[in-house]
């Protein structure tokens, strides 16, 4: 178990002003860890924040769908996604 800190752990939308580079988001559409709305509200805030930011969904794709070790592993969107 790790230090534990004073500091709480930070949300995305409280430091997406504070981003001085660009995000490649490259969301899965069907992941039940991070829900599509909050995806969606994160695009907002990137063009808020000024940043070239670009984000991805791929529909009805299961989390882990990058990862070749897994069932969740879907070939053409991983494919796709490192093209961008």
């Amino acid at each position: 178990m790790g230090q534990k800190s004073e500091r709480p752990p930070t949300d995305p939308f409280n430091v997406v002003s504070q981003l001085y580079t660009a995000v490649l988001g490259l969301y899965a559409g069907a992941d039940s860890g991070i829900p599509l709305e909050t995806v969606e509200q994160m695009w907002p805030a990137h063009q808020v924040a000024g940043s070239a930011s670009e984000l991805h969904v791929y529909p009805d794709t299961p989390h882990g769908f990058h990862a070749d070790y897994r069932s969740s592993y879907r070939k053409e969107a991983a494919q796709d996604a490192w093209h961008l």
